[in-house]
């Protein structure tokens, strides 16, 4: 297995674009590798290759909690 895993193009420049979908496969296994679609997701919008098997640093995932939490 390579190192490569986490070499996902900055979460910024996609979590944002993703469909609904994508972000709850995303939330529900933050930690374990992205599904095949969400992958495809990525790549469509960033424009890059996704290594398939790839996960979220723990950067990416303290980006995707404090995106998610709701102000009252």
């Amino acid at each position: 297995m390579s190192d490569q895993q986490n070499e996902l193009p900055a979460i910024h420049t996609w979590w944002p674009y993703l469909t609904i979908t994508a972000r709850h496969a995303v939330l529900i296994r933050p930690a374990h590798p992205l599904a095949p679609e969400v992958i495809e997701e990525i790549e469509r919008i960033t424009g890059a290759t996704v290594a398939p098997g790839s996960v979220l640093s723990d950067a990416d995932v303290q980006y995707v909690a404090a995106q998610t939490e709701f102000i009252d």
